[in-house]
Parts: structure tokens; C-alpha cells; sequence
């Protein structure tokens, strides 16, 4: 198959950059310094290829992603970064024999990971990002509760999420160790072995966690491209031209329904994109004749890979295979 053979809107992701990201990260945390976080690429032939390079434990942040990994034979360690009510599923992941363990931050919280059949959690630590996570010095008593419902706590997890784009090195060092200080301060109180935090953009100044917890890296978009990291933009999103006018402008066959769309429109390089509706992308400054082929760059990843079906790896015009984006959905 040719690039002109696919449907489109479709995600192409360039065979070379991802394997030059999956290397360049394998080199800077190897093993199990790097648990990768499959939400950002939701795909299970993806995985494999971080499987390959040393990386065997996972993070997760769906109970469909965690049933998913197990099922493909990638549950030697998953952990699911989230707080669930409701944990049956992941108990029943658990007694397949996959090891499963599930955030919590909350008296309700522990109690759902033991009722639902639960064996291990981490404590969640509010880092300094208004989302989930018990205060630090609540930490210890929710792992003293935990193991009183006989739950292993195997440590603890924060996320500096509010640091990965901070522009200027030496603040962004300076926060990050700031939240990392928070976080061993609840780990001192819990106990257990893992400190997992950061993401893509922290994961060179993130000395201080056990493991990190990126994602993006593999895959990457113009927002992660902007904060100069060693990673190249792999995937795009092959789209058509479909509609010219006299008056200057040209669109696009993709939109809302095809792009994550919370950092901003996507990148069609040469072009001035006007903006994005539901099934088009208007732009100008380009070229084009209808049923011209671009491949635009995505301001967001994870939510644009969530909307697809499948994703093409390709090499140059060539598509070598096709993956179902396997772990998408609840």
C-alpha cells in the first residue's frame, strides 16, 4: 500500500522517527527507569517495540488500557495512574495473573482497591498540581489504611504535570525538585520501593523519582516539539485537500472529530491554518489542488490518537503495517 491507497483522515506515524524516539529514550532511561505511559499512543504493537527495548513495566491510565496490555501479554507491571470507584475489572485483570496496582488517594479509594479485588496500590501525592492526590502528610496514614484492608503499598506517585512545559531550564529544574521534595517527603512516611512520577517534559530533570512516566516521547506533537527536546514528530495526520476557493483559502478533510484539540490547531507545515470545524481544517499561504495529500501535525497527541481506529506506520510513501489502536475506549 501507497499513502494515496489510505482512507483518510488517518494517522501515519514515520517508521525511522519512532524508532529513533523509542532508542533516544531507551538510552536516557533505560530499563526500568521508564514505566511508558500508553495513553498517549493506545497501541499494543507499540508497546511491544518499548517491551523489546527493556521497558516491561507500563503505565495505564484507563481500566481498558490495563485489560488490554494484560490480554496482549504485556502485564508484568502495569499501573493504573488514576483513582477508580469501582476496581472489579482490575481485580479481575489481577487474578489472571497480571500484576495490577492502582492509585489511590482517598480513604473511598482504598477501600474500592480492596473491594474490587485489588492486591497492590501506590499512594497518590498531590505534587503541586490541582488534580488528584492526598496532601503529603496525609500519605502516610492512607498507606497505614491500606494495609490494614491487606493491600501492599509499593510507594508512591505524583505528577509535576504543571512543569513539563516551563520554558526556562533552570525554573523548571528548580520546580521540579520542589515537587520531587513533596514527594519523598510522603515516600519517607509510606514506604515501599517506587517513586514514579514526571512525563515527557520533565524527564531529563526528574533525577529524584525511581521511575518516570512518559509518554509522548514516542509519538510527539507540536506543543512537546515547541520545548526543544531530543524527540522528532513521528506521526502526523494524513489528510486531503477537498475544497479551493478563488479567494485564497483551501480545507481540508479533517477536524474536530479527528484531532485533540485542547493545545490549539494542528500544524500543516507551509500553510496558515485559519481554523478547525467538525469535519475541516481552513488554511492558506499554501499551494494546493483538490485531492492533494498533507500531513498535518497535531497539537496534541493523546487525545488525537484516542479518535482513530488504527494507526499506519509508513516509511516515506510506503505503508509497512497497520495497528489497531487497541486500547482506546473505557
Amino acid at each position: 500500500m501507497r499513502l494515496s491507497d489510505l482512507q483518510t483522515p488517518a494517522l501515519v506515524v514515520e517508521r525511522r522517527l519512532l524508532e529513533s524516539n523509542l532508542d533516544t529514550m531507551a538510552a536516557a532511561l533505560p530499563g526500568r527507569r521508564l514505566r511508558p505511559h500508553v495513553k498517549a499512543f493506545k497501541t499494543t504493537a507499540l508497546a511491544r517495540l518499548m517491551a523489546d527495548r527493556g521497558h516491561t513495566g507500563f503505565t495505564c491510565a484507563t481500566i481498558r488500557e490495563v485489560e488490554g496490555m494484560a490480554a496482549a501479554g504485556l502485564g508484568e507491571d502495569l499501573l493504573l495512574a488514576n483513582e477508580v470507584l469501582d476496581a472489579r475489572r482490575l481485580g479481575a485483570v489481577a487474578a489472571t495473573g497480571a500484576r495490577v496496582t492502582v492509585a489511590v488517594d482517598s480513604d473511598v479509594t482504598v477501600e474500592a482497591a480492596a473491594a474490587g479485588g485489588v492486591r497492590e496500590v501506590v499512594i497518590d501525592v498531590d505534587v503541586g498540581l490541582p488534580r488528584c492526590g492526598c496532601a503529603p502528610a496525609d500519605a502516610g496514614r492512607l498507606a497505614d489504611l491500606a494495609r490494614s484492608k491487606g493491600l501492599e503499598v509499593r510507594g508512591v506517585m505524583g505528577y509535576e504535570g504543571h512543569v513539563m512545559l516551563v520554558e526556562d531550564p533552570a525554573e523548571k529544574l528548580r520546580q521540579t525538585q520542589e515537587c520531587m521534595e513533596r514527594l519523598l517527603a510522603a515516600a519517607a512516611d509510606v514506604g515501599g520501593d517506587l517513586v514514579s512520577a514526571g512525563g515527557t517534559g520533565t524527564y531529563r530533570e526528574n533525577t529524584w523519582a525511581t521511575e518516570i512516566q512518559a509518554g509522548s516521547y514516542c509519538l510527539m506533537d507540536t506543543t512537546y516539539a515547541s520545548a526543544g527536546l531530543p524527540f522528532a514528530q513521528a506521526l502526523t495526520v494524513l489528510t486531503q485537500v477537498v475544497s479551493t476557493s478563488p479567494q485564497g483559502w483551501a480545507v481540508a478533510n479533517l477536524g474536530l472529530k479527528s484531532l485533540g484539540m485542547d493545545h490549539g490547531n494542528p500544524t500543516i507545515p507551509g500553510a496558515l491554518v485559519w481554523f478547525c470545524s467538525d469535519e475541516h481544517t481552513t488554511f492558506s499561504e499554501l499551494d494546493v489542488q483538490v485531492g492533494d495529500l498533507l500531513r498535518a501535525l497535531p497539537a496534541h497527541v493523546d487525545p488525537t490518537v484516542a479518535l482513530h481506529e488504527r494507526m499506519h506506520l509508513v516509511d516515506d510513501d510506503e505503508v509497512l503495517e497497520t495497528w489497531p489502536v487497541d486500547l482506546r475506549g473505557w
